[in-house]
């Protein structure tokens, strides 16, 4: 396919782009639509906004002689008003009860579990794993339409001995892959719980998040959930970033429950799952990175998955490309796809759009027409990058307690000049624990740098 777009001079202004600096096309659904907001792009049916798409260049002009790190920003919105239907949920509560868990800690998971049944419908489908040395499927997937008796089997829960996170989670994932055939349109999802390393069974960090990594393949996400202060974090955030869950850090056991509901209301507003970007790159761009994500490549096709989307949200993919030298004139750097399974309209839906740059030897047009929302990605993604590297230096000792309290405050200055108040006050907490002395501090970060990398807004 060419690469040159027909967009110089001579063009009726009915039919300029939807979408920032690119054309999009939403096939399968009709042609592109028009009359609506020129920033965005629709994609849903009758008239409902399940997802608004925006494509953002970095800056609309580029070097001719050859122009390094040049940006792209995809922007996925949902619409903010209730939708009148949730998709049905097929979970599997996978619950740590080794021998640390017991007393107050597990207690508190009971109450939360509790307020999962509470919290579900009949049509919703439920099953509890718990292990420690060994694994109990306290009860197999089944619909929740008798709470008492699913209660009596959450009171049932014991202490036991050692940790053996791995096979906890593999028995979790096959309720949930058991009951997916007769659960079309259900959100497939496990929530794992435990307060230890690994004790027992797989333990190596690697051959863990490769298995987690086919259960994403499969349609099951894990949300980790780390209690206490001697759960690993990189462990528990790499099972939730390479399955496209969500990770908390736990610090108290009241605080559990409060944690369990979040995560049930936020997989009830889910509107798109199984959310993929594509970049299909024209034969003189060449890939950097899209920040925060990992992406899977094929010639010159790159893919990201994207964590589901939660109605009154916004999902962003940055990705980073070098440009060889080009012609002066306006041209289509990318085809980008977006693929997701619409919930609210229960169908799938695709929607293609070309970003496009100019090519220009004019370096004034180049320094005066950055687009402020892509650099402030730019800003959350170094942002991102600096804390990891603080973390690091955290944990190999390699940085003084003065030198990670001067760069953790860098990057709240840094935060909040980005409008991310949220993980800005999670860097004070992580300064004040530095200050204090406590073990928590890669535990905070480790938060952090999730969501941030996550493209949550």
């Amino acid at each position: 396919m060419e690469d040159r777009t027909q967009l110089v001079g001579g063009q009726n202004p009915a039919l300029q782009p939807t979408v920032i600096g690119g054309s999009p096309t939403q096939m399968g659904m009709g042609r592109t639509q028009m009359g609506i907001d020129p920033m965005r792009t629709q994609m849903g049916v009758g008239g409902m906004q399940t997802l608004e798409v925006s494509v953002m260049p970095g800056n609309k002009y580029a070097y001719w002689q050859g122009s390094p790190r040049n940006h792209a920003l995809v922007s996925l919105k949902s619409g903010g008003q209730e939708l009148g239907r949730r998709a049905p949920l097929n979970i599997c509560l996978a619950i740590d009860r080794s021998g640390s868990m017991e007393g107050e800690p597990l207690e508190y998971v009971k109450r939360a579990c509790e307020h999962v049944v509470d919290m579900l419908e009949p049509n919703d489908i439920l099953s509890l794993v718990t292990f420690e040395e060994n694994v109990d499927v306290l009860m197999p997937s089944r619909k929740v339409v008798n709470k008492p008796l699913v209660k009596e089997h959450i009171r049932r829960i014991y202490a036991g001995n050692t940790t053996n996170i791995y096979d906890g989670m593999m028995a979790a994932c096959l309720q949930v892959s058991t009951v997916m055939g007769q659960a079309q349109g259900y959100v497939h999802r496990v929530l794992l719980l435990t307060d230890g390393e690994p004790t027992s069974g797989l333990r190596d960090y690697n051959s863990i998040v490769q298995q987690v990594s086919e259960q994403k393949q499969r349609g099951i996400a894990i949300t980790a959930l780390g209690f206490g202060q001697e759960y690993n974090e990189e462990l528990m955030a790499g099972i939730a970033r390479r399955s496209g869950g969500n990770y908390y850090y736990i610090q108290r056991p009241d605080l559990i429950p409060e944690v369990f509901r979040a995560e049930l209301q936020q997989l009830m507003s889910i509107v798109a799952k199984n959310v993929r970007v594509r970049f299909h790159l024209s034969k003189w761009v060449n890939f950097r990175q899209v920040f925060g994500l990992q992406p899977s490549t094929v010639n010159r096709m790159i893919e990201v998955s994207i964590p589901d989307i939660e109605r009154g949200t916004v999902r962003t993919a940055l990705a980073e490309f070098d440009f060889e030298k080009h012609a002066q004139g306006e041209y289509r750097i990318a085809k980008i796809e977006v693929l997701y399974d619409d919930i609210v309209n229960n169908r799938p839906v695709q929607g293609q759009y070309d970003c496009i740059f100019q090519f220009t030897q004019d370096r004034g047009l180049i320094q005066s027409n950055y687009n402020p929302m892509v650099q402030t990605e730019l800003e959350i993604a170094q942002a991102s990058m600096n804390l990891q590297r603080t973390m690091m230096g955290v944990r190999t000792q390699q940085m003084t307690a003065m030198g990670a309290l001067s760069e953790l405050e860098k990057t709240r200055t840094m935060l909040m000049q980005a409008g991310r108040a949220g993980q800005a006050q999670e860097i004070t907490m992580a300064l004040q624990s530095i200050q204090q002395g406590s073990a928590n501090v890669e535990k905070t970060l480790m938060g952090t740098i999730y969501n941030l990398d996550q493209g949550k807004r």
